[in-house]
């Protein structure tokens, strides 16, 4: 299947402006500036998609699957770069379990 990716001067606003909201959600101690395929901290010292575990726009939806809302900000998600290049194309893995309530 053909790539339907565009990179245009709005999609590059667009993942320069979800960088920033990840920075300004990690510095406040946000977990949503975590990756949410592993739930870990990203580093966001590092230039975007330069480390492991530097930050990379994923999308929750994926462009092959959904390109329509490649550039749909309510379908970005931040990762690691690894786990973003992991995934691939592919549904994120399901959670291991049910988080247990901490008086278990």
């Amino acid at each position: 299947m053909a790539d339907k990716r565009t990179n245009t001067r709005l999609d590059h606003r667009l993942r320069e402006e979800f960088f920033e909201e990840g920075k300004r959600l990690d510095a406040l101690g946000d977990p949503e500036a975590d990756c949410w395929l592993c739930g870990e901290p990203i580093d966001y010292t590092a230039a975007q998609n330069s480390t492991p575990d530097s930050h990379n726009l994923d999308h929750f939806h994926t462009v092959e699957d959904r390109p329509d809302l490649q550039s749909d900000p309510d379908n970005f998600r931040h990762s690691h770069a690894l786990c973003n290049q992991q995934r691939g194309n592919r549904a994120p893995a399901p959670p291991l379990g049910e988080a247990m309530p901490d008086w278990w």
